[in-house]
């Protein structure tokens, strides 16, 4: 039985469609969320749902964290200023050390902070270029890097469909052994490190950008040691390497940095989302010789404000001291071990490919069928919206996976509601109880 939109809800669908810009619009099924509390999302009228994305992983620590909730409030009441590009204040200061002290690498780096994963990833592109004198930037297939500027130039899921690709910008295939390009993994990976190689040989390669996992186009993971062979490279040819921990860095993926899990210390890391505790926070953390200068070249008012800045000192705190990293761990374990139970109980393993991730950060591959593996992208944006109408949400990646990360506070009882429900959307959407027609003001990704 289809869920009827509650009026509340529906008065703020049409007043947003009168309102709000579409280009910052990306939408799966008729969400309205007025409060929220942990793992749950508050609707108009009372309706809780789990929300198994938190927020794309900008909720990570759960909604209204009471540590990082009381550091906002504090940072609020008698800010220093408002922004921090000509002014200094002592936790923008404390959270450059405290995230040069968790992230390794070499002695003399500094620490950029700013307001999002995007601006963080187009400044030390930009950086990258400027300070080594070369203009060629290495970036992977189905990549995402940003949704503005340069970072969006070589970001894979913008280029070819709204963005064309940034100048200088060469794209080479990220391994994925569901899905390898060249029909198995091994030559996959050779293939790639080859192309790479030849890019590198060409010259002029400043750096090269790669995400850990490659969440937004379909919660890929690389093979273990492929990201150590870039390193290689990297290093082979005095390339910089850039190391997007946006989305899935800070605990997410059971270790505190995703790029650790193939012992590799990259050049420069950027963080985003869960680093600001739910607020706009993000980092970059490089060399002094490419984040120094040149002086004023990355300016926003607001960028390294005190509230935003507190919050993020807080959620660092939060994840270090309640060890939040071998939490999600745990629970990214009995999610898989849950869902596998339930695919079978259901009868679904049929459009189920592949169930892959690492701690909290796990994709649910949709199919046409086993033989051919297809991706299913109809039972995907179908699933998604069953599952929002029985109380999840969950969002899909790659046009066909579910992207399912929780907040890492997610509680044992929430994981067995949150699997039940994700599967029998699965099956409700396979049994065709989604139609066509509801589904058609939702364009998603």
């Amino acid at each position: 039985m289809a869920t009827s939109i509650n009026p509340l809800v529906q008065d703020f669908l049409t007043r947003d469609a009168a309102s709000v810009a579409g280009v910052e619009k990306l939408r799966f099924f008729p969400l309205v969320a007025e409060s929220g509390n942990g793992t749950i999302l508050v609707e108009p009228g009372g309706r809780e749902l789990l929300d198994f994305s938190s927020s794309w992983t900008a909720g990570g620590l759960g909604y209204g964290n009471p540590i990082v909730t009381k550091a906002i409030i504090e940072a609020a009441t008698n800010p220093p200023g408002f922004g921090g590009i000509s002014a200094i204040h002592p936790d923008l200061v404390k959270l450059a050390e405290l995230l040069l002290e968790i992230v390794p690498g070499e002695s003399n780096r500094r620490v950029y902070i700013g307001n999002t994963g995007s601006d963080a990833n187009d400044v030390v592109l930009r950086a990258c270029r400027v300070n080594t004198g070369k203009s060629r930037v290495i970036t992977f297939e189905n990549s995402y890097h940003g949704g503005v500027g340069f970072a969006m130039g070589v970001s894979g899921v913008h280029v070819g469909t709204n963005a064309t690709a940034a100048e200088g910008a060469t794209f080479v295939p990220y391994p994925d052994s569901f899905r390898p390009h060249l029909g198995n993994i091994a030559d996959s990976v050779a293939d790639s490190l080859q192309r790479i190689q030849r890019e590198f040989e060409l010259g002029d390669v400043a750096c090269l950008i790669m995400e850990p996992i490659q969440s937004d186009g379909g919660l890929i993971v690389p093979p273990l040691g492929f990201m150590k062979a870039v390193v290689g490279l990297c290093k082979e040819y005095e390339v910089l390497f850039i190391c997007d921990e946006v989305k899935v860095g800070l605990g997410r993926t059971g270790l505190l940095h995703a790029f650790q899990r193939d012992e590799v210390v990259p050049d420069i890391v950027t963080f985003g989302k869960m680093l600001g505790g739910g607020l706009p926070l993000s980092a970059a953390v490089g060399p002094a010789r490419i984040l120094d200068g040149p002086t004023g070249s990355a300016l926003m008012t607001a960028a390294g404000n005190p509230i935003c800045v507190a919050a993020g000192i807080a959620a660092l705190e939060v994840i270090i001291s309640q060890d939040l990293t071998s939490q999600a761990e745990t629970a990214g374990q009995r999610i898989r071990e849950l869902f596998d139970q339930k695919v079978i109980e259901l009868d679904i393993s049929d459009v189920v490919g592949d169930v892959r991730g690492h701690g909290l950060a796990i994709g649910i591959d949709l199919v046409t069928d086993r033989a051919t593996n297809n991706r299913n992208n109809d039972l995907a944006r179908k699933t998604v919206y069953r599952a929002w109408e029985l109380g999840v949400v969950v969002y899909y990646v790659g046009a066909n996976v579910l992207e399912v990360t929780p907040p890492l506070t997610i509680q044992a009882h929430e994981i067995e509601h949150g699997v039940q429900i994700i599967a029998q959307a699965i099956a409700d959407a396979k049994a065709g109880l989604v139609t066509d027609e509801m589904v058609a003001a939702f364009t998603g990704w």
